[in-house]
């Protein structure tokens, strides 16, 4: 895979789709209200915010999820830094990000500060430290040197990309997940979740958002 900027159509000149993979970035129902259910409740924050907590993600696309869970973050009044580093290989163009986000006004205080300061690589927002490592997952994931208290995996449909699904990407997730650490994710591909319970995840299919019956959860010991 060549990795490049991310090329994009637009469902209704509100959501975006990968012209890369055929997928919209988040729900076409509630981008927001999904990315809540699956991604925080499904790693039970923000209960567990915790002093150096840090979130790594497979598919950072338009930065929904960060600021999502930044702005909990900083709602529980915490002033220290959320850590938060993704791994992307079809990196967004800023320009295409705002347009995405601004579909979500509630975020509005947190993407407009993200987006000032935004200018790839990382970003030092005072309460969140984020990185976003750009390339191919399979090649920038197992030489990372990060360790995450949850994960969002978050790539597009394991039908579409199956690269960020395989069973040795998931076990360098488990290898970068702390003791008692949490994963979640939208799908419940039968795959998927074999590879998690072979890293080493105690996983659980939950119940999904919205059209998708089911998501999954994994905890590893």
């Amino acid at each position: 895979m060549v990795d490049q900027q991310a090329k994009l159509s637009w469902t209704e000149d509100r959501v975006p789709v990968s012209e890369q993979f055929d997928d919209p970035y988040f729900s076409l129902q509630n981008g927001l209200e999904e990315t809540r259910h699956v991604f925080l409740a499904g790693n039970d924050l923000p209960a567990r915010f915790a002093p150096g907590f840090h979130i790594a993600e497979l598919g950072f696309g338009t930065g929904l999820n960060m600021l999502t869970v930044w702005s909990e973050w900083e709602r529980a009044g915490r002033a220290d830094p959320l850590r938060f580093t993704s791994f992307e290989a079809f990196p967004m163009a800023v320009a295409d990000q705002a347009r995405a986000l601004a579909v979500f006004p509630e975020l509005a205080p947190w993407a407009t500060r993200f987006l000032e300061a935004w200018k790839g690589g990382t970003c030092d927002l005072g309460t969140l430290h984020l990185t976003v490592v750009e390339g191919d997952a399979r090649r920038t994931l197992p030489g990372w040197d990060g360790v995450a208290d949850a994960w969002f995996l978050d790539g597009f449909s394991p039908a579409k990309n199956p690269e960020l699904w395989g069973k040795e990407l998931l076990t360098h997730v488990a290898n970068h997940t702390a003791p008692g650490g949490t994963v979640a994710t939208y799908t419940a591909a039968g795959f998927v979740r074999r590879g998690l319970e072979a890293a080493g995840f105690t996983v659980t299919r939950s119940p999904g958002y919205g059209r998708k019956r089911h998501m999954t959860q994994g905890l590893k010991a």
